[in-house]
């Protein structure tokens, strides 16, 4: 009886102190963070891009950010939630149902506060949180990412703000298919709310005034040079990328599938604090590896063929991208052999021309030129026109916060981030001897781009054919990792 009572007590305590917090007393995020990382962005990483951003923007102007809509995986089930990079660069905000506004200049509102930066954000709420998660809200918006204007959603309907005044109201293209959910100040409404605020009309491509084509020059040359404190991020995202490619390479056998190989990557990742993938992960297995993007991995066995992997771990917001193509018994054969050899000669090729102030086209032509001679000496291509066919992608992209980061394409600049993937591609009947059928290769590494060369982020997985095979012939820490064999799979008499 008196446990009973005790219990029904602590309950009691326990919601009225939660509706307490939903109406932004002090939060529980500010509590109980001593075992969470601690090598997150800082608030000051966000202010310095947002005054960055500033410098940038044209006179009289407003910049809006919009998060991104969230996306049902399955009935009432939602994929895990993935902040627009923008909101997170500027803000550190990484939820739902937001919107921020950067001035050019410093506004003044009624009281005579001054502002040049305003977050709306989800609303505490002890109930959802309950079942999604703690949110920050307008309190924590302002402790945690110091933004001092910081409110929330449902605030954005009476704020005071005359885009009238703006000679350009800069955003990005809208989110398509919002879900129009039961809150009033969900993204839905925030969204159309700033419409019916700044005039926007349905077709507003014509008019200057609304700009979306700043939006992205500005945010392409900001994100594309990566600061220090980012580095320090994307480096660690490259080697724990590298890692997980040398377990696999170590742990590798014919018998072993598509699926099970991706999961030792993923769990290579997970172990080292990496919290997704910066992509769906490619694990292509002979002729599965000619297709580019490749994400179903469901080869039950691999075999001796050339097996493709493309996986980039993701860690605290940025992504590696490294692409690796072993043999899965260990040793490459005569045909496997040319052209990988062909593939990382085009690589090296295009390495050498990277230096701040070169062109993004050098380093392309001169890995094109490599594999499309070489395909030719071969006897793979009866011609240069024919070899590019199996050369059909470009030689790399940016990489950052979105796998193809944000950043322009003419002049390399330093402390640009990219990344350097040429690849062969030759499926079953192509025009050329069956001894070739069934290869794909493709070697990409990330590099950061220094005054006079290039730092090689991704040089912890081996890319030579010598250091392939010595890595593949090792035993991994995951060899011993055996698991019982399902009960459901025996067959059973009925």
């Amino acid at each position: 009886m008196h446990t009973t009572f005790l219990r029904r007590a602590l309950l009691f305590a326990f919601s009225f102190f939660s509706i307490i917090y939903s109406f932004g007393q002090p939060s529980p995020f500010l509590t109980g963070e001593e075992d969470l990382p601690k090598d997150y962005l800082s608030k000051e990483f966000h202010a310095g891009r947002r005054e960055a951003l500033r410098q940038m923007m044209p006179d009289n102007s407003v910049m809006v950010v919009i998060a991104y809509p969230t996306r049902t995986f399955s009935n009432d089930v939602e994929y895990k939630y993935h902040p627009n990079p923008d909101m997170y660069y500027f803000s550190g905000y990484k939820e739902p149902h937001s919107l921020l506004l950067l001035f050019k200049d410093e506004q003044t509102d009624s009281a005579g506060n001054k502002y040049s930066e305003v977050l709306f954000v989800q609303k505490r709420n002890a109930a959802a949180e309950q079942w999604t998660g703690k949110r920050l809200g307008a309190e924590g918006s302002r402790i945690r990412l110091g933004i001092s204007m910081s409110l929330n959603g449902e605030d954005f309907t009476s704020f005071p703000v005359d885009f009238s005044k703006f000679d350009r109201i800069i955003f990005d293209r809208f989110p398509v298919d919002i879900p129009n959910g039961r809150d009033k100040a969900d993204l839905y409404d925030l969204v159309q709310q700033f419409k019916q605020k700044a005039a926007i009309p349905e077709d507003y491509s014509k008019e200057k005034k609304f700009d979306n084509r700043s939006y992205r020059e500005i945010t392409a040359k900001l994100r594309e040079i990566k600061t220090p404190e980012e580095m320090t991020l994307i480096r660690k995202a490259v080697e724990i990328s590298c890692q997980g490619q040398n377990e696999v390479m170590k742990a590798v056998r014919p018998d072993m599938s598509e699926m099970e190989i991706q999961g030792l990557h993923e769990f290579v990742h997970k172990k080292y604090g990496a919290e997704d993938v910066g992509y769906g992960s490619i694990i292509g297995s002979g002729e599965n590896g000619c297709t580019l993007h490749y994400e179903e991995n469901t080869k039950t066995k691999i075999g001796n063929s050339m097996l493709l992997m493309d996986v980039g771990a993701e860690y605290h917001g940025y992504t590696a991208d490294v692409t690796r193509t072993i043999p899965a018994g260990g040793k490459f054969g005569d045909a496997e052999k040319a052209v990988y050899q062909l593939v990382y000669d085009a690589q090296e090729a295009a390495f050498s021309t990277l230096k701040d102030g070169s062109k993004w086209a050098d380093a392309e032509k001169a890995a094109r030129d490599v594999i499309t001679e070489g395909l030719v000496k071969l006897g793979i291509a009866k011609d240069k026109a024919e070899a590019n066919k199996y050369y059909p992608h470009g030689l790399g992209h940016h990489i950052g916060m979105d796998v193809h980061d944000r950043g322009t394409y003419t002049n390399l600049k330093k402390d640009m981030v990219i990344t350097i993937e040429p690849g062969i591609y030759i499926p079953s009947n192509s025009n050329c001897d069956k001894k070739w059928w069934g290869i794909a290769v493709r070697i990409e590494d990330d590099a950061r781009i220094t005054e006079n060369g290039y730092e090689l982020l991704s040089s912890f997985a081996p890319r030579k054919i010598e250091e392939i095979e010595k890595m593949i012939s090792q035993k991994s820490a995951l060899d011993d990792f055996k698991l019982p064999p399902l009960k459901s799979a025996e067959k059973k008499a009925f």
